[in-house]
């Protein structure tokens, strides 16, 4: 069970990464289109882009990667138990950036969207770990 929390966390460190470069790839080259961008409703640059692809002025990618990091760090000891908190509190941040991108932006961004399915996972995952 635990290999399996490790993996979701690499994952979702990897995907934050992937996030931050189109973020940054998007801001250096104003003709830059990134694989996620498949049409006007379904663009990850719509989302990135947007009032709430930042956290107190830092990209949610960059805090996805210290949160997975972190999480993953915890796995390895005693604290473990502490990633289920962690996990419910990335689970509050997922159904409120869900609902933003596909109810309010009316987007629907993949990379966000396997985001959401890691932290839903890492989070009944986690629930073993309590």
């Amino acid at each position: 069970m635990l290999q399996l929390i490790r993996f979701i966390f690499i994952l979702g460190v990897i995907l934050s990464a992937y996030s931050f470069y189109v973020e940054k790839k998007m801001t250096s080259n104003k003709k830059y289109v990134p694989v996620c961008d498949i049409s006007s409703n379904i663009s990850c640059t719509k989302a990135f882009a947007s009032k709430y692809g930042h956290l107190f002025g830092i990209s949610n990618s960059l805090v996805g990667i210290g949160f997975y990091l972190a999480a993953l760090f915890l796995t390895f000891t005693s604290f473990a138990f502490l990633v289920f908190y962690m996990a419910a509190i990335s689970m509050l941040m997922t159904i409120y950036l869900a609902y933003i991108s596909f109810f309010l932006q009316k987007n629907f961004c993949l990379v966000c969207t396997v985001v959401y399915l890691v932290n839903a996972l890492a989070f009944v995952l986690s629930i073993k770990l309590i």
